[in-house]
């Protein structure tokens, strides 16, 4: 018997269908249809729902159970790759070049995937969103080459991450350490992963229940905090402050 999913309405600011009737497989496919627009994707994050379809596919969209998370004060990073970043001369800084990092992560090869989710149309509604101040992209550069980065969309005190990206070894765990660690500063505790994978779990990623997931995504969510830009406030943060145990940006 063919999957009967539902199909979202027309209105970008109708309610999602609640989680708990999303699939157990393909495990989280939620509903199908709507669009990419700022209002439906802000409208999805909010309540614990993510895009995810290929070209060819009709819009997917997603909440699995167990749902994968950092909390922000707990990534870790080995021991070992600390010791490399002492003499790194990387730096990290926030929404200086969304484009480029969403491109990298778009074109990035990926272990058993043929191609890319992050579609043309994604790529269009993402920056959308950089623009009206809730995508964020966060860059590790050597010089003005782009090593690493990731970006994802905040709501409230809560950040969605989307993809990240390494064009040199380790530049993806120095974006999300770096995020990480002024997220953890800034008062933010939590960072949506989606789906555990090794490298998550190796970063310090647990798998929560999709109900406590939503729980706390419902508080964090709910509290002021205003969009914009990162730029400023993220700053130019040295990768190698990253290799002490305790790295949170200076004030």
């Amino acid at each position: 018997m063919p999957i009967q999913l539902p199909e979202l309405p027309t209105d970008p600011h109708a309610p999602f269908p609640d989680p708990r009737r999303a699939l157990r497989e393909p495990d989280g496919l939620l509903a199908m249809g709507g669009d990419l627009s700022p209002p439906r994707l802000l409208n999805a994050y909010a309540s614990g729902v993510f895009p995810w379809y290929s070209d060819g596919q009709p819009l997917l969209w997603w909440s699995p159970d167990p749902r994968t998370v950092f909390e922000t004060a707990s990534v870790r990073l080995s021991s070992r790759f600390r010791r490399t970043l002492r003499q790194s001369d990387w730096i990290v800084t926030a929404d200086t070049d969304f484009d480029q990092v969403i491109a990298a992560c778009a074109h990035a090869p990926r272990a058993g995937q043929p191609g890319t989710w992050i579609t043309s149309g994604m790529l269009d509604a993402y920056a959308q969103l950089h623009r009206l101040g809730h995508a964020h992209s966060i860059e590790v550069r050597a010089g003005p080459r782009l090593v690493g980065g990731l970006y994802g969309v905040s709501i409230g005190r809560m950040f969605f991450g989307e993809s990240m990206v390494s064009l040199a070894s380790g530049g993806s765990k120095v974006a999300l350490a770096a995020l990480a660690t002024h997220l953890s500063e800034w008062g933010w505790p939590l960072l949506d992963a989606q789906v555990e994978n090794p490298h998550l779990l190796s970063l310090g990623a647990t798998s929560w229940p999709r109900d406590r997931f939503l729980d706390r995504v419902r508080a964090l969510v709910a509290q002021a905090e205003p969009p914009g830009s990162w730029s400023r406030r993220f700053g130019t943060f040295p990768a190698r402050l990253l290799a002490s145990a305790d790295s949170r940006p200076s004030t």
